[in-house]
Formats: structure tokens, C-alpha cells, sequence
């Protein structure tokens, strides 16, 4: 078999814009994989789908090849690759396509390429296995430590609802405005009593406000005043769960003059929610063995959050989300080192090899 050149399709795969439309990082995705042989589908989602092998473990390696806007162009300085997708999530594809390649598995091996990860994850939540999956490994920017864990990620809008006046005539109103400061101090308080007993390894939620909308003229005292709220959840907290408990939070702390409502976010797909692979499991042992590194959560949410209902997951990858400088995935300094790339796909390679002993 021909060696797979992880630092050619690195180079290529971020030059190509893959922010708006995935249709060309697709094709050259297919043609990478055909190009060695594999039979390779895209399904009626999007997923870009290979298999090799049959039979027990069945391990699935997933990963998006999505990138947020704008598009950043490609350059190189010796070890380091840079552009958008260099990490998130083009680096952790490289490793993933090589370790695919150049596994022998004993069971089952499947490729599944989601297109909008960063957006709805229509195509993760399509995504069918014929046979089900005893593991997903998850390619994502995690510094190259094991991360068997992740928050999840929900989002709500909160709308209050007051009554237009003059502002000249503010002293014989009531301001929504006013009303939306009380809300902002209670979403402050939010988690004070829900969290004093959690002890899952997820650590404890966040609740930020993220968007303001309010008025239309400034010599106006507006009707409504809407505030989005980005919710990063632990587990056992369901999406439902949070809306529930924010609803009654929020209205104790509303002014009687005031109507307040909430609702989650429109979403055609489910929200990504936090999950947990418990470190005794083989797919993170195995992790452990060949690699060594840190066991830890994921910071950001991701499509593990589907896989992890399915079969035990671990998201893996080069790269990382920020370093000692600031941010780095989805940053005008995205980067990844040709050096993490080619670690993470000898360790994925023997992490497969290490699954079917």
C-alpha cells in the first residue's frame, strides 16, 4: 500500500475554503480515500462514509471537515501549519485518515466525515450504522490528551416585555430596560444553589449572556428587551431541564410590572449535551496505554455528545483550542505542528490495534 502523506493532505485540505460551502473539501475527502483503494459514500446528509474490515470491535472515527468564518489562508513555518481548519479540525482529519489507512483492525473500521459540525450537526444526528459501533474516537484539537468528557452546550432566549413611552415622560414609566438589569444580576445566581453538591468530573455549568437586543429609537423607552444566554451543561441537566429551572429562576426575579418568557433556541437538530466515558473503560485504557497523556474533559461541545448515547467515546486530536498566548481554533491564529499531527495518528493507529487485542 502506498504510504499516506499526512503533511501533503494537511497542506492541501487547509488551502482549500471549506467555511460556506464543504462540497470541494468533500471531494477531495472522497478522492483521498478512493485514491487508496477505499469504496467511499456521501450519504443523503452530507457524511463522507468508508469502511474496512467486518466483525467485533466496530470503531468508528468521526471528525467534521466545517470551518468557521472567514476563511484564513494557508501558510507554513517550518513545523507549524496555518489557516483556518489547521486545527479544528483538518489536523485531527489528517491523523485520522492515516491511522484508517494504515490500520489492519481484526473488526470493523468506519470513516464518518460529518460536513456542519460548527453549525446544526444534521448530518451527525443522520448518521446509521448498520452495525452498531463499540467506540467512536472523535477528532478534535485536545493538545493530544485523552478527553473522555465534555460539556454540553445549550442555548435560550429570555424576553421581557414591558410598555412603550416618551422618554421625556421616563419618570412616569416603567423601563423594560430596567428590568432587564434584575435579570442579568439573577443569571449571576443562577447556579449558586443547583450546584453546591455536583461531583461529576464535568466540574461545575456555566450560564452566559451572550446577546442584547432592545429599542429602536433613542428617544424611546422600548416594549421588550431580549437576552440570548449561552448555557454550558453538565450532566444529568437535559436541555428541557435547564429551561425549566431558568423559567422559574428568572420570574422570581422580574419586576410585577414586567412579562418575562423564555424558550430555547430553534434548532433543527438535538442540542449537544454533555457526556461521560468513565476512565475504566477499554477505549480510554487503551488511550492510556499507548499514549499516556492527561485523561480530562473537552472544553468545547461537540457531535461526541450523539456518539457517546451510542457506544463509549473519546475525543482525540492535535492542536488546541487556546494557548498560553489566547485563543487558537476558530482565531485569526489558527494553527496546528506537523510534529502533534503525526503523534496523534501513530497513537490512533496503535489505540485500533490495541482495541482488537
Amino acid at each position: 500500500m502506498t504510504f499516506f502523506d499526512i503533511v501533503s493532505f494537511l497542506e492541501q485540505s487547509v488551502q482549500i475554503p471549506s467555511h460556506n460551502d464543504v462540497d470541494e473539501m468533500r471531494t477531495f475527502l472522497v478522492n483521498t480515500l478512493s485514491s487508496y483503494g477505499f469504496e467511499t459514500i456521501v450519504d443523503s446528509s452530507g457524511n463522507t462514509i468508508a469502511t474496512k474490515g467486518s466483525g467485533s470491535p466496530h470503531i468508528v472515527l468521526n471528525t467534521h471537515i466545517d470551518t468557521v468564518p472567514p476563511y484564513l489562508p494557508f501558510s507554513t513555518d517550518m513545523d507549524t501549519i496555518y489557516g483556518r481548519g489547521a486545527c479544528d479540525a483538518k489536523g485531527p482529519l489528517a491523523a485520522l485518515i492515516y491511522a484508517f489507512i494504515h490500520s489492519n483492525p481484526l473488526g470493523k473500521l468506519t470513516m464518518a466525515i460529518t460536513p456542519d459540525e460548527e453549525l446544526t450537526s444534521r448530518g451527525a444526528n443522520a448518521l446509521h450504522f448498520d452495525d452498531v459501533p463499540d467506540a467512536f474516537i472523535v477528532g478534535e484539537p485536545t493538545g493530544l490528551d485523552i478527553c473522555n468528557a465534555s460539556k454540553g452546550r445549550f442555548e435560550a432566549k429570555i424576553v421581557i416585555t414591558g410598555e412603550t413611552a416618551h422618554a421625556a415622560e421616563s419618570h412616569l414609566s416603567n423601563n423594560v430596560i430596567d428590568a432587564c438589569v434584575s435579570v442579568l444580576a439573577a443569571l449571576k445566581t443562577f447556579d449558586d444553589e443547583r450546584t453546591s453538591s455536583i461531583t461529576n468530573p464535568l466540574g461545575f455549568p456555566l450560564l452566559t449572556p451572550t446577546i442584547i437586543k432592545s429599542g429602536n429609537s433613542s428617544n424611546q423607552i422600548p416594549s421588550t428587551c431580549e437576552i440570548t444566554v449561552d448555557r454550558r451543561s453538565t450532566l444529568p441537566e437535559s436541555a428541557d431541564e435547564f429551561k425549566l429551572a431558568l423559567e422559574s429562576h428568572i420570574k422570581a426575579s422580574t419586576p410585577d410590572w414586567a412579562a418575562v418568557s423564555i424558550s430555547l433556541s430553534e434548532r433543527e437538530t438535538p442540542f449537544l449535551g454533555p457526556f461521560f466515558t468513565p476512565e475504566n473503560t477499554k477505549l480510554v485504557e487503551c488511550f492510556q496505554q499507548v499514549s499516556g497523556k492527561p485523561i480530562r474533559p473537552f472544553a468545547a461541545a461537540s457531535e461526541a455528545s450523539y456518539f457517546s448515547l451510542i457506544a463509549p467515546t473519546v475525543i482525540f486530536g492535535p492542536g488546541v483550542l487556546g494557548d498560553s498566548i489566547g485563543a487558537v481554533a476558530h482565531s485569526s491564529r489558527e494553527y496546528v505542528t506537523i510534529s502533534d499531527v503525526k503523534k496523534a495518528a501513530h497513537i490512533l493507529t496503535d489505540v485500533i490495534s490495541k482495541m482488537d487485542q
